[in-house]
């Protein structure tokens, strides 16, 4: 008997999750040939071990209990004071241990966050990783002046275009406001809505300003559908905000829009953001804890309002510069914090969205780059369901970069292939091939394997630069940035969606103010 037989003899066993199975399910799904999909799974990073994780939880529920929540607005009390909750003699809001407990075991523990195009619709539950944009930053960083400058509604129109086209961002929030707007709150949520909708196929999200938009949000969804009730039905946008202003008080405008949310039975999309050291304790222990009380309780009201409410466990920790106060996204206390945050809402079923991909410097530079390769890489490798990613985001928040927006896409990708990993089966070991190529021709390049894999098993970036040196130096010797920058023209200047029809788009400007040219929506206007 040969060794080759004798060998194989030995190696037959059952086939492993993650071989054939896994393959014949990527088939079966049309997915098959794709080096990463959508919702891969996370968990692998652990930076708590199970009693660090208990401890934060018992002292979060002691703080909700003993110290409670100040200023309940009285949307909430209408439900909190009937289910079970009591007011101090200072008007905080106390939640009783066991209460917390109950509310906790009946929340969602998934859903399905639709898309105008099913095609685009992603499942949270678990530890299943989908990238997303995010930020409401003010301003836009101007590639050829590098300067920064207010943002537009039009740049919006063009923000959604671009997420749209890229391939590893799977949602779109909302990355910055229409400062033109900002003084007519109205007209900038219609307006922020429609862009957002007119630009992608994606799941998006977006924040308001006053809990009194929401139904008009839903009637101009319902304006693009031809039918009234029809968002409702298969909700294609997440509507949030901030509902708890630290430390543990409640915020009147968005803490009423996450009752209405409730009672609408839409998913409630919130983030909770401390600064250690600034409104939470220094103490990234103390910041966990309180942060988790804070969203906790965010999380209670929406189930004593609607029991099985779903809630983006937006658990968002920050962390401070302690030399000057000021916020520092980048940090590697960034990146650890959000990671144990995700890890501790994995771990009590939450449905889990945390920030990454933020960054302190100005420009896309090498700091945005390993800033924001440092946290998206934690809380991804952690498992989060919903990883607002800050993709292009610059300058602390404040401003936001197209170019950023590619590169980040690049490495968006670059993050889902450490969460698919290695597949190790009796096909991958290689142990035939390695065989016939040392006694053929002595290489892999070529082999059928080799050929085969090419576009399975690896993942080549969009604009990150593999050329050699030499041919780095005779084509212009251009930077990512400068990569990056023709890869948004190329797209903005070609991808202009026709995702709402026009007798939608008269319905909705019929009833509604949009201030969107309808020609910066078409090819030719000279923007790109």
């Amino acid at each position: 008997m040969s060794r080759t037989t004798d060998r194989k003899k030995k190696r037959r066993r059952p086939a492993r999750a993650g071989g054939r199975q896994a393959r014949h399910a990527l088939r079966a799904a049309g997915t098959e040939g794709n080096v990463v999909q959508p919702g891969l799974s996370g968990g692998v990073y652990q930076p708590l071990s199970e009693r660090d994780m208990q401890r934060i939880y018992d002292t979060a529920l002691d703080i909700l209990e003993n110290i409670g929540i100040a200023d309940p607005i009285p949307e909430i009390l209408r439900y909190a004071l009937p289910g079970g909750c009591y007011q101090d003699d200072r008007g905080r809001l106390r939640f009783p241990r066991a209460l917390v407990e109950d509310l906790v075991d009946m929340s969602a523990k998934s859903y399905v966050a639709f898309a105008p195009d099913p095609a685009f619709d992603c499942e949270l539950s678990g530890e299943r990783v989908y990238f997303s944009t995010s930020g409401e930053s003010v301003s836009i960083l101007d590639y050829e002046s590098r300067s920064y400058r207010p943002t537009k509604l039009v740049d919006l129109y063009d923000a959604a275009r671009l997420a749209d086209a890229l391939e590893h961002i799977h949602m779109f929030g909302q990355p910055f406001i229409a400062a033109e707007y900002s003084e007519e709150v109205f007209v900038h949520d219609m307006n922020i809505a429609y862009a957002e909708l007119a630009g992608t196929r994606k799941h998006f999200a977006l924040g308001i300003a006053e809990v009194d938009h929401i139904d008009p949000l839903i009637a101009l969804f319902d304006a693009y559908l031809g039918k009234e009730g029809g968002f409702l039905e298969r909700p294609f946008c997440t509507i949030g905000g901030c509902p708890i202003v630290s430390p543990l008080r409640f915020g009147a405008d968005n803490a009423q829009v996450l009752v209405k949310l409730a009672e609408l039975g839409m998913v409630g999309d919130i983030a909770v953001a401390p600064q250690a050291g600034a409104t939470s304790p220094a103490a990234l222990a103390g910041t966990l804890a309180q942060t988790f009380a804070e969203t906790l309780s965010c999380l209670c009201v929406m189930n004593l309002v609607r029991p099985g409410a779903a809630i983006n466990f937006g658990m968002w920790p920050f962390i401070s510069d302690l030399r000057t106060g000021a916020f520092s996204g980048g940090s590697g206390e960034e990146a650890l914090v959000m990671a144990a945050s995700a890890q501790l809402c994995n771990h009590f079923g939450f449905i889990t969205s945390m920030a990454s991909g933020m960054t302190d410097a100005k420009v896309m530079d090498a700091q945005a780059g390993y800033e924001k390769a440092i946290t998206s890489t934690a809380l991804a490798l952690t498992g989060t369901n919903l990883l607002a990613a800050y993709p292009g985001i610059v300058g602390s928040l404040l401003g936001q970069s197209f170019e950023g927006l590619v590169i980040d896409n690049d490495m968006f990708g670059n993050v889902q292939r450490l969460l698919r990993g290695i597949e190790v089966t009796d096909e991958t070991l290689s142990y035939e091939v390695i065989e016939e190529t040392v006694y053929g021709k002595g290489h892999y390049l070529g082999h059928p394997q080799t050929l085969a894999l090419m576009q399975t098993e690896y993942l080549y970036p969009e604009v990150a630069d593999r050329r050699t040196a030499g041919e780095w130096e005779v084509t212009g010797k251009e930077d990512v940035s400068e990569l990056a920058h023709q890869k948004v023209k190329d797209i903005l200047s070609s991808h202009y969606p026709d995702y709402i029809s026009q007798a939608a788009d008269r319905r909705i400007r019929e009833h509604f103010p949009i201030r969107l040219d309808p020609t910066d929506m078409q090819p030719g206007n000279g923007r790109w």
